[in-house]
């Protein structure tokens, strides 16, 4: 690996075991076995590193949320047992010990104090937006239009932030895979019934 490599894969650690704010630059360079200059080379500041070590850390997981389609239960895109499957492998990454989802949290909370982390890990959030829409719903993520990611993408953003939110503060009493879907359902239904009135 060259320096570039070096220096994210030691931010990660740091992030893991000191957050955002907590990690200095002599920390990364001190796990990386680098420079101080060479962050600035290859990344601009510490803090656009730490961004990009956080973004790489989600997209090491992301392979964990997609069962595959025809997996275990078979469900098909956009059924709730895909829903179910999908947030059931999502809320086990929440479940491991050092969750690396408090970092998310962190930006919440202190989002003031890391604009730079917080701007790059926004842009990087609609992304993320984009990729849920196939997840749950099949098809490939470059056609997923820009409407699709506002609206169904940005819904499943929002329950994976609540479901982070929930993991962070209190695992005993956060939700589960199944809870969700049964809510989910809930809702379809009196929707349905609403609707039917309507006729």
């Amino acid at each position: 690996m060259g320096h570039r490599e070096d220096l994210l894969e030691g931010a990660k650690r740091c992030l893991l075991e000191k957050g955002f704010v907590r990690t200095t630059a002599r920390d990364i360079v001190k796990e990386s076995g680098t420079n101080l200059a060479s962050i600035g080379y290859h990344y601009g500041s510490k803090d656009k590193l730490l961004a990009e070590a956080y973004v790489s850390l989600v997209e090491g997981l992301s392979g964990a949320f997609d069962p595959g389609e025809g997996v275990s239960s078979g469900a098909a895109s956009g059924s709730l047992e895909r829903f179910q499957e999908v947030w059931s492998n999502i809320i086990s990454t929440m479940r491991e010990p050092h969750s690396m989802w408090r970092l998310s949290m962190e930006i919440v909370a202190m989002g003031d104090q890391l604009p730079e982390v917080r701007d790059h890990l926004a842009r990087a959030q609609r992304e993320g937006s984009r990729g849920f829409v196939p997840l749950f719903l099949g098809g490939r993520e470059e056609d997923v239009s820009e409407e699709e990611v506002d609206t169904v993408g940005q819904f499943y953003t929002t329950l994976m932030m609540g479901l982070i939110a929930q993991w962070t503060f209190d695992p005993e009493t956060a939700t589960d895979a199944e809870r969700l879907t049964t809510g989910l359902r809930r809702v379809i239904e009196a929707s349905a019934k609403s609707a039917g009135r309507q006729d």
